[in-house]
């Protein structure tokens, strides 16, 4: 039976399951894990990103599960070693410096001042939010005094344009009684052609 030249062995799908594995653990990348392979058996990361997601993955997924495990557990470590590392050197820098009575009186001094200024600051806040709700309720009082000044003043152009109506009918009454008062007059003619006013 002849073999494909592009065809995998055992040990090729082995080799490719180790490495894979090995860059779980190690929290790397399966591409990184597929160049490696690909470098070692002469094949593109694409033929063996294909082998190992068509083919092998499917055999390995326990160890898979597993590797994932102890790559979490390895960062955990990781963290906790970082930890411990950057606690020791706080201590360390700690023990260098040494502590006196002065620094202890300045401490406590700025601590006296920030004590006063956060009292003082407290009084000033509270004294604003006095003003705020005086000057709130000033607000609203004036704008009940504004409503009232335009309801009476829409009441006196009111009143105003009644007065006027009335005095314009008043005016016109008179006019028309003074024309019924005044009688005709009549004129006539003198034999000289002068116009005279003849009585009633």
């Amino acid at each position: 039976m002849k073999v494909r030249q592009d065809a995998w062995s055992h040990e090729d799908d082995l080799l490719l399951a180790e490495t894979v594995l090995r860059h779980i653990r190690e929290g790397s990348t399966q591409l990184r894990a597929f160049d490696e392979v690909g470098d070692k058996l002469n094949r593109t990361s694409a033929a063996v990103g294909f082998r190992w997601n068509a083919i092998v993955r499917q055999k390995y997924e326990q160890a898979i599960q597993l590797a994932k495990k102890q790559r979490k557990e390895r960062k955990r470590m990781q963290a906790i070693k970082t930890v411990n590392g950057s606690m020791e050197k706080t201590s360390e820098t700690k023990s260098e410096q040494s502590i006196d009575l002065e620094d202890v009186i300045n401490f406590l001094t700025s601590l006296k001042n920030n004590s006063f200024q956060s009292t003082d600051l407290k009084a000033k806040t509270e004294n604003l939010q006095k003003e705020n709700e005086r000057l709130r309720n000033d607000n609203e009082r004036l704008k009940n005094e504004l409503k009232k000044i335009e309801q009476q003043y829409a009441t006196i152009q009111e009143d105003y344009q009644s007065l006027i109506q009335i005095m314009e009918r008043a005016r016109k009454m008179v006019v028309f009684q003074d024309s019924e008062e005044q009688p005709s007059t009549a004129f006539k003619m003198d034999k000289n052609g002068n116009l005279e006013k003849i009585a009633k």
